[in-house]
């Protein structure tokens, strides 16, 4: 709950309703006088405070604390002090008696490059100790601090032992007769003003972040041993003493870039819908011309969708991990509606690569080499072709199968004239009319695309975060990794769909440099043996638009997923939604801060014995020679 002050300044019965609300674990939300700040996420054993000073302007130092748990901003007017410390005071006793102990950590700005005034200065924080605390929290402390990073340069940290634990200037919070009475620890934090052009005093916004997001860190460490060393709480992980509430500005931001990214698919946007008629178009031509494509309409305009993008006040969320997320985002949003807007011309390649990178030389030559392999006894695609309809039916099937564990999944099936192949969109699994698989890849098909993609769609829909479902930055690569890693699990990886992987990644080498369509067909076809019809697809499928590099990262993100279980992280993690492996270690956190509620439905693959076994062998031995002794 919030609680809400209409008055100037703090007073009474304000703060003993404060009182009231941290007795009965309630989140405190506050703002007060003119820049006075009080949040409290729930009870805790810490509060980091910061006064603004009023002979400067001090600029960014007050969002160093933004993201924290428990914080107080005020200002140095003298005439507020009292009051101010009051609150401080009863927050202290309080939560003290809740838990024991409680720690106050004051910040503040020193000066400009420290004592050597050097014009570029490196990272540094002075702690401020009282002369009876334990040298090893002083250590801990220092230690933390020291992981900050800024510039790839490493936080320089030294400790004073003088019991002045307030800015210069300012009366300390409390008096040591009350820090001993309530048994409170208070350090005071001076920060290196690095974050600041040290000419004109403006905030330097990438220093900024970075600062802030390593100092967030740091603290949730010092806290963590904080309250292990010297409280009756033992939180499991420094991560747990993170903030748990989504607030109002978050949910604004995540469903304004939400449904930005749910105005459009690119994916359907850059798919030919002629693919038949280009084929016979280009047999008749002998293979030596590119045939035409034609694509939908284009049912929005990027640049009235980037104006909406950057008018989300993504800075608002005051939290250095979402603002990650949220930031990646909006820059992918940015990428993919350029490449929207430049469907069709030179520009469009060059735009694709830098939403999906380059080819790694280790990429290409692992591609290579499966492109050549063969594999004696394979079964290869064999058995019934099942149609569009039978497909749809299995699929009907198999959705029913997971909506016994959840009945709100709400994938469709549909077959669609306008569309090649089969494919997720929006969580509904789209087969194209003339799409065909073959008995044998059935449950690999289903495992891939539902078991997977709608699976991850759902998944991230029960999150609080529609981030979770609409897709984080850079997502694909993970999800498609995913999606050929079920396609082992349930038996139904073959060598030609290896092959077929591979053959994506040589053809998305070819345009990038500078080959054009013919000329890939050809490459395909010529020098690596792929059927015509298979090569034709293949090439279409990396120029359509006019150069789509995505075809990469199903081998990419596979094999960069078999390192991810050789390491035997948590397998479970990649199923919270369309995430990005780079983005694993915030969606730990998130999970930690109890921000992300618990997975609703696990791939059908893990019911199985045989994928269980699978996977668990994966973890001892995740080699690609192993995948392919394996292959049926």
């Amino acid at each position: 709950m919030t609680v809400t002050n209409h008055d100037n300044k703090p007073g009474t019965a304000w703060i003993e309703k404060i009182r009231r609300r941290l007795l009965g674990d309630e989140r405190v939300q506050e703002r007060f006088g003119v820049s006075g700040e009080l949040h409290i996420d729930r009870s805790l054993p810490f509060l980091c405070v910061y006064r603004q000073p009023g002979d400067r302007l001090d600029a960014g130092t007050r969002s160093l604390l933004h993201g924290q748990a428990a914080f107080l901003l005020g200002t140095s007017e003298l005439s507020s002090q009292r009051d101010f410390s009051e609150l401080v005071a009863a927050v202290a006793q309080t939560q003290s008696a809740a838990f024991g102990s409680f720690l106050l950590v004051e910040l503040w700005s020193g000066k400009v490059g420290g004592e050597s005034g050097e014009r570029v200065p490196e990272p540094w924080f002075h702690v401020h100790a009282p002369q009876d605390i334990s040298n090893e929290f002083v250590a801990c402390v220092e230690n933390a601090l020291q992981e900050v990073l800024l510039r790839e340069k490493s936080a320089k940290v030294t400790t004073e032992f003088n019991g002045e634990c307030s800015p210069p200037g300012l009366p300390p919070l409390m008096t040591p007769d009350r820090i001993r009475d309530l048994n409170c620890v208070v350090i005071g934090l001076e920060v290196s003003p690095v974050y600041r052009d040290p000419e004109t005093g403006v905030p330097l916004p990438f220093a900024l972040t970075a600062l802030s997001r390593g100092l967030a860190h740091a603290l949730k460490m010092i806290f963590y041993r904080f309250s292990h060393n010297h409280t009756r709480y033992y939180p499991d992980h420094y991560h747990e003493l993170g903030p748990r509430a989504i607030t109002d500005a978050v949910l604004e931001i995540d469903r304004g870039l939400a449904e930005i990214s749910e105005n459009f698919d690119l994916l359907l946007h850059v798919t030919p819908v002629n693919a038949n008629n280009a084929w016979q178009e280009f047999t008749r031509e002998n293979f030596g011309r590119m045939p035409t494509f034609h694509y939908r309409p284009r049912s929005v305009d990027p640049a009235l969708l980037k104006r909406s993008l950057y008018r989300i006040p993504i800075e608002r969320a005051e939290d250095p991990t979402l603002t990650d997320l949220f930031s990646s985002k909006r820059d992918e949003l940015d990428r993919q509606l350029t490449l929207l807007s430049d469907r069709g011309t030179a520009r469009f390649i060059h735009g694709s690569i830098q939403l999906f990178g380059q080819i790694e030389e280790r990429l290409l030559n692992t591609a290579k080499k499966l492109a050549n392999s063969t594999l004696e006894g394979a079964s290869g695609d064999a058995g019934e072709l099942l149609g569009a309809g039978e497909l749809a039916k299995q699929a009907r099937d198999e959705i029913a199968h997971y909506r016994k564990s959840d009945p709100t999944l709400a994938a469709e099936v549909e077959v669609r004239d306008d569309i090649t192949g089969i494919l997720v969109s929006h969580g509904n699994f789209l087969i194209g009319s003339d799409a065909g698989v073959s008995g044998h890849r059935l449950r690999a098909t289903l495992n891939h695309e539902i078991g997977t993609h709608a699976l991850t769609y759902h998944n991230g829909k029960r999150q609080p975060l529609r981030q979770l479902y609409a897709g984080l930055a850079g997502y694909e690569e993970l999800q498609e990794g995913l999606a050929v890693l079920a396609e082992y699990l349930s038996g139904g990886l073959t060598l030609s769909r290896l092959q077929l992987l591979a053959g994506r990644v040589i053809a998305v080498h070819s345009i990038i440099q500078g080959a054009d369509f013919v000329e890939t067909f050809r490459l395909l076809r010529d020098e690596y043996n792929f059927r015509a019809f298979t090569a034709f697809t293949m090439t279409m499928r990396v120029c359509r638009g006019g150069g789509y590099t995505k075809d990469m990262v199903y081998l990419r993100g596979f094999l960069n997923l078999l390192e991810y279980l050789a390491e035997d992280r948590d397998f479970q993690l990649l199923f919270y939604g369309k995430i990005a492996m780079d983005h694993l270690h915030l969606l730990e956190e998130l999970r930690w801060r109890k921000v992300l509620q618990p997975i609703a439905l696990t791939p059908r693959y893990l019911e199985d014995a045989e994928g269980q076994r699978r996977l668990e062998q994966l973890k001892s031995n995740s080699s690609l020679q192993h995948i392919l002794d394996n292959l049926t």
